[in-house]
């Protein structure tokens, strides 16, 4: 049975030309909910949507009209996470034996969040029936592979053209439930920048991020309590001249959480990730290598 057109499931916005040394990916923000998977939930639409990094690529498009390419994923994170590795899942969910290559032991795994999740981000489960393996691999082959596909293309061609390539993986967090201790205040934070504890990018990278948006008024904490997912220690190879950076944005900035509607403050937030991509593209060991 073939799978579903690509342009149901992964979209590339293309720049009229590729300025700047730079890749921005949205894994999260997809809300085109496959109607088998709504059938085989116990959740209604609106719980379902719990996971959803909303608007976060109409967030960034502004940054994408630079001159970056920006790959989203159109499918919700409910149905298949692509910021996990491709068989990161538990073995409860699935009514057959799981393969023995199955991560079955991840912490993601454990929380119910794998490639495939038992629940949506407040804990509620999501589905009425055990699973069979088949259905996960159907995901994988069909969403998951195609978004890592197109990603890559998109990396590789950046680092061909340019010498070197800066993934941003763009991503939002709850408002409430991911409080974090920093500098003696205890809260959430605006932003949460992740570089897999300096792994992923050049440290300037990280710190001209900080630096620019604690100047706005934000408060920004690092890899903490999200140091950056599969995405980010994937690519991120900062001796080969990739180099990853995973933001996290309180949504509470820009939506309502509960209705699922933005906020008018979405179009300024959208206006300095644009400035603030921009001042990325210019750090010295992505300008340099670009020159």
């Amino acid at each position: 049975m073939p799978g579903p057109a690509m342009d149901a499931i992964v979209d590339v916005v293309m720049p009229a030309r590729q300025r700047l040394p730079v890749v921005l990916a949205s894994p999260h923000s997809g809300c085109v909910y496959p109607e088998s998977f709504v059938a085989a939930s116990r959740l209604d639409p609106i719980a379902l949507r719990r996971s959803e990094d909303s608007f976060v690529d109409e967030i960034f498009r502004p940054a994408a009209e630079l001159g970056a390419p920006m790959v989203r994923a159109l499918f919700p994170r409910a149905f298949v996470d692509t910021n996990r590795e491709p068989f990161e899942l538990d073995p409860e969910m699935f009514d057959d034996v799981l393969p023995g290559y199955v991560n079955t032991r991840s912490p993601r795994v454990a929380a119910g969040l794998g490639t495939i999740a038992r629940v949506v981000a407040q804990g509620q489960d999501i589905y009425q029936r055990k699973l069979r393996f088949s259905e996960a691999l159907d995901r994988v082959q069909n969403y998951y592979q195609p978004y890592h596909d197109r990603l890559r293309g998109a990396i590789d061609e950046t680092h061909r053209r340019f010498g070197t390539c800066l993934l941003i993986d763009c991503h939002s967090m709850p408002s409430v439930g991911v409080d974090v201790r920093d500098r003696g205040r205890i809260g959430a934070p605006d932003f949460v920048l992740g570089d897999c504890f300096g792994s992923a990018c050049a440290p300037v990278i990280s710190d001209t991020a900080e630096r620019w948006l604690t100047l706005q008024g934000y408060r920004v904490v690092r890899n903490s309590p999200y140091a950056g997912g599969y995405t980010t220690r994937h690519y991120g190879k900062p001796r080969t001249g990739v180099h990853a950076l995973q933001i996290e944005i309180n949504r509470g900035l820009y939506m309502q959480e509960e209705s699922f509607t933005r906020k008018p403050y979405l179009d300024t937030l959208a206006a300095e990730m644009a400035q603030l991509v921009h001042l990325l593209a210019t750090a010295p060991h992505i300008a340099r290598a670009a020159e």
